[in-house]
């Protein structure tokens, strides 16, 4: 058993007196105690995390390599393609001053937070078991949350592509365990920053883009009744911090953005080349991440 940077204790739930301060990225993403493994809770939490409609951001959709997933069903065409506009891009296309319209990045688009991992493990979570979790959720089959639960958990069962090593956590300990074995323990977990809640979303970069690693493990919030993270490395990519400022100087930002060098294997349809103009294998590809997306790079 690995040792974890953060423990619980065992009948409470709440964090051990000996775990050192958490970034804000996790720390959001605990569950409270009171609330955890209340099943009519998490039933609850369910159905409120359900009644949105994901945008091109909200789901691990954006970066699936089968062209009829990379974009939101409930979005015509053109809206999945100005969506995408603002996602990805070519590696020179970064130059300062560049003005971002950065919305749908910065914004929370799923609230559920982790179950301890001993919560987690016993609730089913299998294509195998979809009537016992359709039952444990209270959720009818033929709705949209049962759609939800089916995507999300397909989605974790998909085999990884050629050098790719990918895992679903359900808790963070798991998350944190499996990050772990594959980087080893002297890590650092990096995620979009904003520096206030702000309406004005325009801004320009206002440095150089900064490689933060090229061994990374980048996991994916995916849209459940409590935090299930899809993390994955790919070979041949590279991820990078991006330093913004508000177009009235005000509010200081960060994103994170991956570029992948190889993309021979993605499907030629992949939205990212109808927006780009590009084919597979031709040109390294690049694209923005989610403020729920967290990115473990070594130290």
């Amino acid at each position: 058993m690995l040792m974890l940077p953060f423990c619980r204790h065992k009948n409470t739930g709440n964090l051990c007196s000996r775990t050192p301060p958490m970034p804000k990225s996790l720390q959001i993403l605990i569950n409270p105690p009171s609330s955890a493994g209340n099943t009519k809770a998490l039933a609850e939490m369910f159905h409120s995390n359900t009644n949105t409609v994901d945008s091109l951001l909200g789901s691990y959709a954006v970066y699936k390599i089968n062209p009829s997933t990379t974009t939101n069903p409930q979005k015509s065409d053109k809206e999945a393609e100005a969506d995408g506009k603002g996602i990805f891009f070519l590696e020179n296309q970064l130059p300062v001053g560049r003005t971002l319209k950065v919305n749908e990045i910065l914004k929370t688009m799923n609230k559920a937070s982790f179950l301890p991992r001993q919560i987690a493990q016993s609730i089913p979570f299998s294509s195998r078991k979809f009537p016992e979790i359709f039952n444990y959720f209270s959720v009818e089959p033929n709705s949209n949350e049962a759609d939800l639960i089916k995507q999300t958990i397909q989605n974790c069962e998909i085999p990884a592509m050629k050098g790719e090593q990918r895992y679903c956590a359900t808790s963070l300990e798991s998350l944190i365990d499996w990050t772990v074995s594959k980087l080893g323990k002297n890590i650092q977990v990096l995620s979009n920053y904003v520096e206030e809640e702000t309406e004005n979303r325009v801004f320009a970069i206002a440095r150089v883009a900064k490689k933060v690693g090229e061994t990374e493990m980048v996991c994916h919030k995916l849209k459940y009744a409590y935090a299930v993270f899809l993390c994955h490395s790919i070979e041949k990519t590279t991820a990078y911090t991006v330093p913004l400022v508000s177009a009235d100087g005000s509010t200081k930002a960060k994103l994170l953005a991956i570029c992948h060098e190889d993309t021979s294997a993605w499907s030629p349809d992949h939205l990212a080349f109808q927006i780009l103009k590009v084919k597979p294998g031709t040109v390294p590809v690049c694209h923005f991440l989610t403020k729920e997306t967290l990115v473990w790079v070594p130290k």
